[in-house]
């Protein structure tokens, strides 16, 4: 295969933050970038050449974009498969619509890592209420009730069983408020951590894994990550090995993002997948030697890969939109000069317009001699805000 030289124009499905980064990222290598998003103020819009205004499954645009370019990514993976293959018939569309289609459905995308022999935890796939009710009580009576389709950022989510009973009201009450729809209810785990690889493959075959990040979330909502995380020698191998094994399963043109739980037991379990750069990773631009968003880049355009080997610990703590708003939700101003006074710190805006409750907004960074000091200074720099 025949490597995509800047100067040419990348395409990129989604002009949301990643997009935006993504698209910098892009940018200094000399590249053009056009991106699709049904916003055309999105956060790319003030980045790249082109933003052509379309939903995600709208097949027409699609191939436009895809027409005026030499290829074409993606930061957001609920494009309809449809438009995937419309753009596909321009030029090349990595990653593609045939690991798309199982990314996007979480029972197809479980079903599938279980038939190649990853580890998942324990779930039941359930179609009817009937399926779900007899699920619940089978999976230990608490889990976690997940909707197949279109989740993210903790939507599309229910627990069961976490304080309340698992009676077949609630269990009822989970079905309708996920639309009686399929849905995956996994069984909870006594977790000890939450961690992530990032893994890239080029279409010629390089694969290269990252240092594993550490993750807390918040309402299922990341609230800050790490890289490195802090697991033993053995583990962190076998979890960029489990992440590197899977992208070349896929046969994966990009990036993928392949979050893991680590069980009390010391047992590493994947939970799920994304084609794309992650939140989890927004630290590798200041802690490995080359960008996650760089990165997706060279893999798009069939480049060799970067150096993903750590250079700092770094951490990051999402801003979401509270940060601009009081109580009553009149808007405020955020003592950003007060989080830069941190030590090692650097600010991360994604220029949205309109701050709301549990929206991405931008991201505070910072460096440090640890993994912890990293995560201390980051944190330390959000209360001051």
């Amino acid at each position: 295969m025949s490597s995509i030289l800047p100067g040419a124009t990348i395409g990129i499905f989604g002009g949301g933050q990643l997009g935006r980064m993504m698209a910098m990222a892009a940018r200094s290598f000399g590249y053009k970038v056009h991106v699709l998003d049904p916003d055309p103020a999105c956060p790319a819009a003030y980045v790249v050449d082109k933003v052509i205004e379309a939903g995600w499954k709208d097949d027409w645009n699609a191939r436009n974009l895809a027409r005026e370019c030499d290829v074409v990514t993606l930061e957001i993976e609920q494009i309809g498969i449809a438009s995937l293959e419309a753009a596909a018939q321009e030029c090349p569309v990595r990653p593609g619509a045939r690991m798309l289609a199982v990314i996007q459905d979480r029972a197809e995308q479980k079903d599938w890592l279980r038939k190649h022999g990853f580890p998942v935890g324990e779930y039941r796939v359930c179609r009817t209420l009937e399926q779900l009710r007899e699920a619940v009580p089978a999976l230990g009576g608490k889990c976690f009730v997940k909707s197949a389709t279109g989740g993210y950022d903790g939507r599309g989510q229910v627990k069961i069983g976490f304080g309340e009973s698992s009676s077949a009201d609630v269990v009822r009450d989970a079905w309708d408020e996920l639309g009686r729809a399929c849905v995956v209810a996994e069984k909870a785990i006594d977790l000890r951590e939450e961690v992530s690889v990032m893994v890239a493959r080029r279409p010629s075959g390089e694969v290269k894994a990252y240092p594993t990040a550490s993750n807390h979330h918040e309402k299922q909502i990341l609230e800050w990550s790490v890289i490195p995380a802090s697991l033993e020698p053995d583990m962190e191998k076998q979890a960029r090995m489990i992440a590197a094994e899977i992208a070349d399963t896929f046969v994966l043109e990009g990036v993928l993002a392949v979050e893991m739980f680590v069980t009390r037991d010391g047992e590493l379990l994947v939970n799920e997948c994304a084609p794309r750069p992650h939140n989890s990773y927004h630290a590798s631009e200041r802690a490995c030697v080359t960008s996650q968003f760089e990165q997706a880049i060279r893999a798009a355009c069939d480049l060799p890969l970067g150096d993903v080997d750590l250079v700092q610990p770094c951490a990051i703590a999402n801003l979401l939109g509270e940060t601009w708003l009081h109580e009553d939700g009149t808007e405020k101003e955020p003592r950003f000069d007060e989080a830069l006074a941190v030590p090692g710190v650097r600010i991360h805006l994604y220029e949205k317009l309109k701050p709301r409750k549990g929206r991405k907004m931008g991201h505070l960074s910072a460096v440090g001699a640890s993994p912890e000091e990293a995560r201390e200074r980051v944190l330390e720099a959000k209360a001051r805000l």
